[in-house]
């Protein structure tokens, strides 16, 4: 996880659901009962909330920034929140968020699918069954290391490896999040596992 949520960004989200006298003004009718109801269900979350931003917008800033958005537009729909799970729910509001943020700089890092070469039959690195050599030694590599590989990765292949690896979501429920069919969701994390896996190993190449 590249960082948690900031203390200030904890605290602004919290203010938002506080109750009435503290809230925004699209908020203003929200009752406390809701609010508490807010925060019990939706706090537990903003940690992998600000990760996913973090991983999609790649600053900090933006991250907290549409944390807060996110976290606004959440409890706006509150009421009307009957499923999925809370998690998956606010991954994918997040998600709106930064879209709406890759569409109004008009030049987001994410590159054509059908560019990316495919290189599904690569054995995945990051999720073999048992372990192996290289699972034993991609433990040992440096957080730092791994966030910044994962972040090379094209838009959609980066989102569909956080949203499965990292915040352990299930296939069906990354097809809602990301609004793609579940084998959509296979083929992109079969492809984002094989091009780590091959940045991995081209860093672990001596230099010639």
């Amino acid at each position: 996880m590249p960082g948690r949520y900031t203390e200030a960004g904890r605290a602004y989200v919290l203010s938002t659901s506080a109750g009435p006298g503290m809230m925004p003004v699209n908020a203003a009718n929200d009752d406390p009962e809701k609010a508490r109801r807010f925060r019990d269900a939706a706090l537990p979350h903003l940690d992998d909330v600000y990760s996913l931003a973090r991983y999609l917008l790649r600053d900090a800033n933006d991250a907290e920034d549409a944390v807060q958005e996110c976290y606004l537009r959440a409890l706006k729909h509150f009421d009307s929140y009957r499923g999925p799970a809370m998690k998956p729910w606010l991954l994918a509001i997040l998600r709106n968020v930064c879209r709406a943020e890759f569409s109004r700089r008009a030049a987001s890092p994410t590159g054509a699918i059908d560019d990316v070469a495919e290189q599904a039959e690569q054995t995945p690195l990051w999720s073999e069954p048992q372990d192996t050599p290289e699972t034993q030694l991609v433990r040992g590599v440096d957080a730092t290391t791994i966030r910044r590989i994962v972040a090379a990765l094209a838009e959609p292949f980066r989102e569909t490896f956080v949203l499965r690896e990292i915040h352990n979501l299930s296939y069906r429920e990354i097809a809602d999040v990301a609004e793609v069919p579940v084998g959509t969701v296979m083929s992109r994390l079969a492809r984002a596992r094989a091009m780590l896996r091959s940045a991995w190993l081209a860093e672990q190449e001596p230099p010639k």
